[in-house]
C-alpha cells in the first residue's frame, strides 16, 4: 500500500475549478433579463391601462357635453346642438386625463372622426374614441415598440 500523506490533498483529474463562478454569472444574467422583461411588461399594461381609462374619460365627456338638449327633454328624438361637433374638447379631456398619469401626452392620437358612429350626436346615438399610442419602452433593445390601441363606446341618454 502507499503512504498517506496528512494535510496535502492532490485535486483529481478535470477539477471543477471556477465552476461556480460561472453558473452564478450564467443564472444573475438570466434572472436580470427576466426582471427587466418583466418591468418592460408591466410599464406596458400600465400603458394600455392609462389609454382605455383615458378612452372612457373621452366618451364621459363625449357623452355629457356632446350634446345640447337639456335634461330629460328626450322622448325618442333629440334635435342635434353639439357644442363640440369637431370633438376638439374631447380630445383635450382625454390627453388631460392620460397626463395625470405621467405619460407623453404629445405621442397621443385620439380618433374622433367616427365619434358619432350612429351618425347623430342626438340621443339615443353612441360615442365611439378610439385613442392609439406608440408606446416608448424604458429599455431599448432594438426592437420596434408596439402601437396600443384602446376603444371605448357609450350611449347618449338623458
Amino acid at each position: 500500500m502507499g503512504k498517506w500523506r496528512m494535510g496535502k490533498h492532490k485535486r483529481p483529474r478535470g477539477s471543477q475549478t471556477g465552476l461556480a463562478t460561472v453558473e452564478f454569472a450564467l443564472t444573475i444574467l438570466f434572472v436580470m433579463i427576466v426582471i427587466f422583461w418583466a418591468f418592460e411588461l408591466m410599464m406596458f399594461m400600465y400603458s394600455y391601462t392609462v389609454l382605455a381609462d383615458a378612452a372612457k374619460e373621452g366618451v364621459r365627456y363625449a357623452v355629457v357635453h356632446g350634446c345640447g338638449t337639456a335634461p330629460g327633454s328626450c322622448s325618442g328624438v333629440c334635435a342635434p346642438a353639439c357644442t363640440d361637433a369637431s370633438g376638439g374638447n374631447v380630445v383635450t379631456q382625454v390627453k388631460n386625463f392620460a397626463a395625470l398619469s405621467f405619460h407623453d401626452t404629445s405621442g397621443i392620437v385620439v380618433d374622433t372622426a367616427n365619434m358619432y358612429p350612429d351618425g347623430s350626436a342626438a340621443c339615443p346615438s353612441r360615442v365611439q374614441i378610439t385613442v392609439h399610442y406608440v408606446y416608448k419602452p424604458f429599455f431599448s433593445l432594438g426592437w420596434n415598440p408596439p402601437t396600443i390601441y384602446a376603444t371605448a363606446q357609450g350611449r347618449i341618454a338623458n
